[in-house]
């Protein structure tokens, strides 16, 4: 599944905030299609390459409700990401936030889910193997 969500990116520089817009992808956590507001990275380099760079997180909004998060920046290539860890603490809180479900609630329902996917793949019940009477298995062994 390729579910991208646009985002908002912000740079933290020690006297100057860089705000760009990007696509999350939430399978991945890799961030494209960054287009810098009011900044020429081509004139003035990326913001991490600044010496006075300190972070970079994202926003998430819905609504008018916000989910904000940790973004890595790889300094080799430039890319933006978010880690496994920190993509999962986002759809949670994502969740909870803009549909009203919380993080038991998600986890229950994956359960259940993943309970019915192995019922439906589970070798026959022992009482079908005893022959019980009206258990629906053979009455000879």
């Amino acid at each position: 599944m390729d579910l991208k969500v646009p985002i908002v990116i912000v740079d933290e520089l020690a006297d100057e905030v860089i705000t760009s817009t990007g696509l999350l992808n939430l399978a991945s956590g890799e961030i494209d299609r960054v287009e810098y507001q009011d900044y020429d990275f081509e004139s003035e380099g990326l913001p991490f390459e600044n010496e006075e760079y300190e972070f970079t997180c994202g926003t998430l909004s819905n609504n008018g409700k916000d989910v904000e998060f940790r973004i890595d920046v790889n300094t080799v290539t430039g890319q933006y990401s978010v880690s496994a860890s920190e993509l999962l603490e986002i759809k949670v809180r994502a969740a909870a936030l803009f549909a009203g479900v919380s993080g038991p609630a998600l986890a229950v329902q994956a359960t259940v889910r993943s309970q019915a996917a192995g019922a439906a793949e589970a070798p026959p019940t022992a009482a079908r193997k005893t022959g019980k009477p009206g258990s629906g298995g053979s009455k000879f062994h």
